[in-house]
């Protein structure tokens, strides 16, 4: 197994999700939607593909949330999940105006990693871009210059994971 480096210079293993296409996995999506806008968009009017990455974040951030655990309570811990593999496949242009569907799943954990698989779904339905995503837990209690993997999750991350890869909850009106 060849070791990788993340931007935090922490050497991690590589996996599958950097180096192969995926099958896209079955199962409950947590949903975000957003619209293009100007900002995120280049001068013809395409979604500028840095503008992916931000919304990748967002949507695990709202999903964690939305699984109870806020992402600030983690950091106020030391805590940060950095993205260690990326993989993200375009297929067709969004555009200004676009309303955009990112339906993401927290997938099982690998070893230390836990990967995420995200699909940005175009106005007429189609899946305009695919992304892996991995990430690994960090405890940077001790200062920048001290941080450590951390190789057993705390228990309320550990909770949101397993709500996390259920899905979300049906709505209120269909339970």
């Amino acid at each position: 197994m060849s070791l990788g480096f993340s931007l935090w210079l922490i050497p991690v293993p590589q996996s599958p999700v950097v180096k192969t296409v995926m099958q896209r996995p079955e199962g409950p999506w947590w949903c975000l939607r957003r619209r293009v806008l100007p900002q995120h968009t280049d001068h013809a009017g395409v979604m500028w593909h840095g503008a992916y990455l931000a919304w990748l974040e967002e949507a695990r951030v709202e999903a964690l949330a939305e699984a109870g655990l806020s992402y600030s309570v983690l950091s106020s811990r030391g805590l940060e999940l950095p993205v260690v593999g990326l993989r993200l496949d375009f297929r067709q242009a969004l555009l200004h105006g676009d309303g955009v569907e990112l339906r993401s799943q927290a997938l099982p954990r690998q070893g230390l990693k836990l990967p995420w698989h995200t699909l940005f779904m175009a106005p007429d339905g189609a899946v305009a871009a695919e992304a892996w995503v991995e990430l690994v837990l960090v405890d940077l209690s001790g200062g920048a210059s001290r941080r450590r993997l951390v190789r057993r999750l705390p228990d309320d991350l550990e909770e949101a994971l397993t709500i996390l890869q259920k899905g979300p909850p049906p709505p209120a009106g269909l339970r």
